[in-house]
């Protein structure tokens, strides 16, 4: 039995779609190291609470 998705699943739907283009363009401009690193620190400071965050030096 298929169910409808929810707005909420259609939210999470969108932004899956927004990270994979992201993540295309990083791996075009600067090669999947890069982009993989970039979305592993993400994650780190999403863990952190780090989000929104500016760190100046």
């Amino acid at each position: 039995m298929q169910t409808e998705p929810t707005p909420e699943d259609e939210s999470k739907d969108d932004f899956f779609e927004r990270l994979a283009k992201l993540s295309e363009e990083m791996v075009a401009k600067h090669g999947k190291d890069f982009s993989m690193g970039a979305l592993v620190l993400a994650a780190r400071w999403i863990a952190e609470n780090r989000v929104g965050q500016l760190k100046t030096n």
